[in-house]
Formats: structure tokens, sequence, C-alpha cells
């Protein structure tokens, strides 16, 4: 399996000419790096103007690894191939380098380049990037991994302390300026004898087995180009191809990461980035699912797709534009905000006990309670960032302190508990890493049978960050005051401060409401909402039919790939087809709640004669969010197909024949999900605007690259932008 790492952008303050001076005195030798032991030049070549300068070098490192590792390959030192390409005229250097060594066994292959500040050309860009790939190593192929990880960490903090040594050096010698190459008439580029003492630009690799690259923190603090220092997942700004994170960004507002962390927020950016084409969630957001699986990539980058999903189809981005509450939540809901606690988090208070949780299910039902609870998580995320500002360091997560004060056995009435349960799925998996620190005050002896029933449900990361006082215990040493301020302790609590969380009570049986109204404000809750969700079967695609009267209408779709991978057509034909043939395997228990499957499309049909394919087919994979258009040429029925999509497993892989068949067998029993949104523009209302075409329900979603790709073939296809 290939390990891939990308660095963010780190910056030096320098212009690139006095960087490059300081970057020529690391050789032959730097005392900074002892692992370096020499360099042979391999070839070399110079333009005649002195613009551009090639250098292919191969250099001997002395690699800190285990003495039996060593003795079993046989190996005292390892070897590697770079080659450099300074461009003075593009003000650019480009590194790439390769092991030589082991290269049958282990393929090591990293990019370095140092470039002009987009922004200001006195300051110096350099970004890495690297993978490593093990085919076979003695058996000790984990121990090989585990070496490179660390290796490519402590490159990166080494390789800015050699940097910023030798920047200081100069400026001690009284070298602050360094001229910028100037153009003179150029010739063909020449061959230059090799020089094994050549001291002009050189680099080393700088991942797995390598020795230290070069690299700075000292960035342009809170680079926002195309990124939101704050903002919540609902609030995501346009991105760009060219949108790249700065190193003192993430210091900043997002915290100190180690190498590898930074690594795993870039690439699942950039995948992102790929997929949802326009607007992706804030770096704050996709940080915290990271978190939440201990940065590994595939788990994070699942359960975010999943939870985009969610928000979209629900329209949770303008849940704190478009949600009220209910007066009776305002009046009995026994929590709010107060204030921040000592690490500047921003500080919720419930008071649990003092809450009428059956009165709240009766008067308002389950979905309420989430839409409320929810709107308080939305303003949480905003809270931390508004936090971000003021404190002038990352804050991400709030504390949230819960008084159970007049807990009792009604509070475990089990419709009231199944709302909690509820209520803890659905926040555990949208919105994980917020909850700093959960502060239980005056639990009583009732409370470890609640807490029996609700553990199980939260994850374990959270659990670790309860403290649980019973009786008056959090008065002592260890208590509140270690963690809130004196002077903000609500008055409830022994404290000074008056705090405006509403005091509760019984919620009146005149609000109660009868089952039935409950169930249809369920229904409404959760169904106003512009997305239809559909089920695809191998066999069984979904489509959606479109009649159009006026041609030169546009037909405009916004659709997510939540599960598996499907092709998206669209057809035309000029008569309509039989009634759609709904749930053909819903028999069979295959398809799921609240999906559905429509056929239309005849087995009868052949294609170029009964119906026509209008635009290329679109391959989607799991988890993209794809938008588009179609200007229609005729009138009569157009015909929006996803259809089932699976590469043959001998096709992707040398497995054996037996392994095929399972293999195949797996893919077969596969079923597809999407969540779409279709609209049709009539000719008059279209004016030509391109832009008018794009979405504006999408909170997550713009054009895949696919879509524009496909589009461009097609004169009759238009796609926003």
């Amino acid at each position: 399996m290939v390990q891939k790492y990308q660095s963010p952008v780190r910056v030096y303050k320098h212009p690139f000419e006095l960087v490059m001076a300081a970057y020529e005195r690391r050789f032959p030798t730097c005392h900074l790096i002892p692992m370096f032991v020499a360099s042979d030049v391999i070839s070399e070549e110079k333009s005649d103007d002195d613009s551009t300068h090639r250098i292919e070098r191969r250099c001997k490192l002395d690699i800190d690894a285990p003495r039996l590792l060593k003795r079993i390959a046989g190996v005292d030192y390892v070897y590697f191939v770079q080659k450099n390409t300074l461009n003075r005229r593009e003000r650019t250097l480009h590194i790439e380098s390769h092991n030589e060594t082991f290269s049958n066994r282990v393929i090591i292959h990293e990019q370095c380049c140092y470039s002009v500040h987009p922004e200001n050309e006195g300051w110096t860009c350099f970004e890495q990037s690297a993978s490593l790939d093990i085919k076979s190593f003695f058996g000790f192929e984990s121990t090989v991994e585990k070496i490179a990880m660390k290796q490519y960490a402590n490159s990166i903090k080494k390789g800015k302390e050699i940097i910023e040594y030798y920047l200081h050096e100069l400026e001690d010698e009284g070298t602050t300026h360094v001229p910028r190459w100037s153009p003179r008439p150029a010739s063909p580029v020449k061959p230059v004898t090799p020089n094994t003492h050549s001291t002009t630009l050189p680099t080393m690799p700088a991942v797995a087995i390598a020795a230290p690259s070069e690299t700075s923190k000292e960035g342009q603090a809170g680079k926002e180009g195309g990124v939101s220092p704050v903002g919540g997942p609902g609030e995501a700004l346009p991105a760009t191809p060219d949108d790249k994170l700065d190193a003192d960004y993430i210091n900043r507002y997002l915290g100190d990461l180690t190498p590898l962390q930074e690594s795993c927020l870039i690439r699942l950016r950039s995948w992102l980035q790929e997929t949802h084409k326009g607007k992706i969630p804030k770096d704050q957001h996709i940080l915290r699912f990271l978190r939440a699986r201990d940065f590994n990539l595939d788990k994070a980058r699942e359960t975010l797709c999943q939870s985009l999903t969610w928000r979209k189809q629900h329209q949770v981005d303008y849940l704190l534009d478009t949600w009220t509450s209910p007066q009776v939540l305002l009046d009995y809901y026994t929590g709010g905000w107060h204030h921040h606690d000592r690490d500047g988090r921003p500080l919720y208070i419930l008071r649990l006990g003092q809450m009428d949780t059956k009165g709240l299910v009766r008067a308002l039902g389950e979905e309420s309670l989430l839409r409320h609870v929810l709107s308080i998580n939305e303003e949480g995320l905003r809270r931390c960032e508004e936090n971000t500002k003021v404190f002038g360091r990352p804050i991400s997560c709030w504390t949230c302190l819960v008084d159970l004060e007049g807990l009792n056995m009604r509070h475990l009435w089990r419709p009231g508990v199944k709302a909690l349960l509820r209520i803890i799925e659905v926040v555990e998996a949208n919105y994980p890493e917020t909850l700093g620190r959960l502060l239980i005050l005056r639990a009583p002896r009732v409370f470890p049978v609640l807490w029996t029933l609700v553990s199980p449900f939260i994850d374990e990361n959270t659990r670790k960050k309860f403290l649980i006082y019973a009786g008056n215990d959090y008065q002592g040493p260890g208590g509140l005051l270690d963690y809130i301020d004196r002077e903000i302790i609500p008055d409830f609590l022994g404290g000074e401060c008056m705090c405006e969380v509403p005091e509760g009570g019984l919620v009146p049986k005149s609000l109660y409401r009868t089952p039935e109204e409950l169930e249809n404000d369920d229904i409404r809750l959760w169904t106003e909402t512009i997305y239809q969700s559909a089920s695809v079967f191998k066999g069984a695609p979904h489509e959606l039919l479109i009649e159009i009267i006026d041609a030169s209408s546009v037909i405009t779709w916004d659709f997510d790939v939540c599960k598996g991978d499907v092709i998206f057509n669209i057809y035309h034909s000029k008569r309509a087809p039989a009634p759609p043939k709904k749930d053909p395997l819903g028999a069979h228990g295959i398809t799921s709640p609240g999906g559905n499957n429509v056929q239309l499309i005849d087995k009868s049909w052949q294609l170029g004669q009964d119906y026509s394919m209008v635009e290329s087919p679109l391959t989607c994979k799991e988890g993209e969010s794809v938008q588009g258009s179609h200007v229609t040429r005729w009138p009569g029925f157009y015909i929006l197909q996803w259809k089932f999509h699976s590469m043959p497993a001998c096709a992707a892989t040398n497995l054996p024949r037996v392994d095929d068949v399972l293999a195949t067998l797996q893919v077969s029993s596969h079923k597809c999900k999407v969540m779409y949104y279709t609209e049709v523009l009539g000719s008059e209302d279209f004016r030509g605007s391109m832009t008018s075409l794009e979405s504006s329900h999408s909170g997550f979603s713009q054009l895949s690259a696919a879509t524009t790709s496909s589009s461009q073939s097609q004169s009759s296809s238009m796609i926003s932008r």
C-alpha cells in the first residue's frame, strides 16, 4: 500500500534569492545534518545566460535504523538520487528525489518546490510531498514504515532549523540582499563537467529513511486564499484548485499539528475539493472528523461524507436562520450559553435535573427536541469561531456543565430516554470532537442508572472528557474552580453570577399533544427538504422522468453519491415511457426504508430508435457531489438515470480465480444510494445567464470535474459555473 504525505505551504519572509543563498551553504557537508555523509554530482548543466541550472546528485546517508535491521539488509548506508532544477527567471527551484538502495523492495519518491509567494514577491514559499511504497523488506515492513514516518516528522522540523540557521549566518555577515537574476542573451544549454565538490543548490530527500528537508513556520499568519479562519461547516467558502493551506494559518486557527496530521488534513481537504467542487467544509470541521478517527484518513473521509450528505439533505447549514424555538422550549428547556471557561471555550449550562423531559417530549415530540439540540450545536460552532478571534488561539470545542440536582426516576421515562439516545446518536455522528469537557455536578444516587443506559451510545474518546461530581464535591480541590473562573459561577451553584438559563418546571398538560399530532410534526420536520433519496441496484437503475414542453428549457441537477459508485445518464424520448416500476426488489427486503427505486425505460426499447442519449455517461464515485445542467434541444420526455457501476474484480487485481468469484459476488450484492434534486428552468426564465444555473440550495457541493469534462463534448449541454 502506498503511503502519501503532503506538507502545508511554509513561508519564509525573505526573498527567493536570499533563501537560495542560505540553502547553498548546506553543502557539500552540513554539521547540522550528521546523517548526511557525502554526495557525488552525476550530471550538471547550465544555460549560457545562467537562468537555468540542472543538477543530479547521488547522496550517501547514514540512516538512524536498528543495527539488526542494517545487518539483515546487508548495508550500512543508503543512497538517494536527486534532481534539482533552478529557474532563476521564474524564481523557482524544483526538487525530485528517489531511493537507489533497495529500490526493488521500497520505493520512496519526494517532490519539493521553492517559489515566490503569490501575494508578496519578497517572501518565499516551500512545498513538499512524498510517497512511500513498501513491497517487501525481509519481514520488517512495519518497522521500516515506522522509521519512515518518524524520519518524515523529524525532517520537517530539522529542515526549518537549518534554513533559519544559515539565514541568520548571512545576516550576521552583513548579507541581507541578493540581486535578482537579470536576462542576458542566451545560448543552448551546455553540459558542465561534474564536480563532486559543487555547492550549487543540492537538496536531500525528506521522507522515510531520508535526510531532513527544509521548511519554515515563519509564514504568513492567516493566509486565507479560499480558506476562512472562522465560520461553521454551513458557511463554507468557495475553494479553487490553487487553494492551499499555510503553515502559520494551521498553527493560528487549527492548532499545533504533527507533520503527519497536517498531511492527513491537506489530503482530505484536497479530496473534498476534487469531489465537492465549489464549496467544502471549513478546515476546523474537517479536522474534527480526522481527530475523531485518530487521523485515519479512510475512516474520517467516510464519516465526513455521510455527515455532509445528512447536513445537505436536512438543510442543517441554514438551521440557525430558519429554526425558531417554540415558546414551550423557551420557557421550559433548562439550558443556555453562559460566558466561557478558563480555556476560552464557550460554556453551555444544562440544568437537566430541573427539566421536565416527559412534558417536553409530550408537548413537542422527539424531532423538535432534536432540532433544538442541533441548533445549540450550530451556535456552539459559531461561538468557537468568535472566541478564536477574541483569544488569538484555536478554540474548536466548548465546555458543557450539567447540573443534576433534582434528577429522579421520572427522568427515566422510556420515551424520554429514547429521545435522549436518539439525540446522542445524531450529535455523535455529526459533531465529533466539539465537546471539550463535560462537567456533571450534584449527581444523585439515580445517576448510575441513567449512565448505564446512555454510556454505550457515547464514543470512548468523548467519555474520557466527562468529570462527574456527586453531592457538593465540586466545590473542593480539583473541582469547578479549576475549569471556571469564580466570578462566572452561576448563582444556583453557589456563585454570584446571575445565569439566564430558565429554571424549568413542569410543562402544563394543556400543552400536551396527541401522538398523531406529534407524528405529523415529526414527519413534516424531516421531510421539509428539496432532496430525494433513491436506491440503485445492479440491474435496477433509478430513473426520473421530466417532460419538456418548450425546447431550450434547462434541466438542472444536484446529487450526492451516498454509497457505492454510479453512472449518470440523460436520455430523450419522443414518447412517454410506461408507468414506472417501483421497488422491483422490495419483495426481497433489499431496499432501505425511505429509499425508492423507479425504472422507466422498458427492456424492449432500443437505444437509438426508441430513445437517444443526449449526454456522455458520467461515472460518479462514492462521496462525490455533482451539479450540472442540460439545455434541451427538443420537446418530449427526458429521463435522468442513475445506474449501478462496478469494476470486475479480475480487472483491478491479480487475485486467484476463486477470489475473483467471491469479489464479484460481493460487488453484485452491493447497493448504491443517491440523494438528488432537480429543477427545470423555462426558456423564458433562462435568458442565457450561466450563473443562474448554479444551485443555491447546496451548502457543500458544486460542479465535479468529471461533469465539466463530459459536458464539453456535448454542444447541447451547458454546465453552471
